[in-house]
């Protein structure tokens, strides 16, 4: 992969463009825990996943879950990035009639596996992924990627529970731990700490790497795949907002469209053009 490295941290910068443009575009839209998860979503779709755009459907593939459903623009760059629709289609964000809503839509874009958007639900979908291809014996993974204050909701921890009882080594789940949700600091709003005791509690293997290192999310993974009889959790430690000076660890960046002049600047922080 070290020869690859460079053209992946260049993908994720791309798609962290991507991320600015459209949600402008739309006037609309969750920059901060989208940028946050950039490396990550590189790491997975371009290095690790076992995955065909020209098939999204076939047979024999790993799945991946947007558990934290809002931050749908950084999994529909990767996408449009990947190969599975233009990225021209990136600019229709969250337009009447468009393919890419607001919260992942399963029947309408190719690549997503699971709706979501209901915070917590998407952890249940991906463990449900994963007993189907544990009793069909298909030998791929199911990731899933969670947000830090999505961990606030109670189902989470139900699945949590099934994912160790029904022993899932095919499921490998990430927590984008950036420390901020819509209200502010985790911890000021509902404290999740310690966040790695809690999961090897439940039953997880569990690793903390850093989230804005795309080659250590990839080892990460590989260690991940070792772990026989056991949910992984990998807890990637990232900046809300990263590569955009004034959105970096400002929760008032959750949910929230850049204007024209904002646009221009978080373009020149990515080293992009418009």
């Amino acid at each position: 992969m070290n020869s690859n490295l460079i053209e992946l941290n260049k993908t994720a910068n791309v798609i962290r463009q991507d991320i600015v443009k459209m949600i402008h575009a739309a006037n609309s839209g969750h920059p901060g825990g989208s940028l946050s998860a950039a490396d990550i979503m590189t790491a997975l779709y371009f290095e690790v996943m076992d995955i065909d755009p020209a098939n999204p459907k076939k047979e024999s593939r790993d799945k991946f879950v947007l558990s934290k459903g809002h931050a749908a623009p950084v999994v529909y760059a990767t996408l449009a990035r990947r190969g599975f629709f233009p990225v021209e289609e990136l600019m229709n964000l969250r337009q009447t009639g468009a393919m890419l809503q607001g919260h992942p839509d399963m029947k309408a874009i190719p690549g997503i596996e699971m709706s979501t958007g209901s915070l917590g639900q998407g952890l249940s979908a991906a463990v449900g992924m994963a007993i189907a291809g544990q009793l069909n014996k298909d030998g791929k993974y199911v990731y899933a990627l969670l947000g830090d204050g999505e961990l606030n909701e109670g189902i989470i921890w139900e699945a949590t529970m099934a994912a160790a009882h029904y022993k899932l080594g095919n499921l490998i789940a990430f927590v984008d731990y950036n420390g901020l949700q819509i209200d502010g600091k985790n911890d000021d709003v509902m404290g999740i700490k310690p966040l790695d005791k809690k999961f090897e509690a439940f039953g997880w293997d569990v690793q903390i790497v850093d989230g804005h290192s795309i080659e250590a999310i990839v080892a990460a993974v590989e260690k991940a795949k070792t772990v026989a009889g056991q949910p992984s959790m990998i807890i990637a430690n990232t900046v809300k907002g990263k590569g955009v000076s004034f959105m970096e660890d400002q929760a008032g960046w959750h949910g929230k469209a850049p204007s024209n002049e904002e646009l221009e600047k978080a373009i020149a922080d990515l080293g992009g053009a418009l």
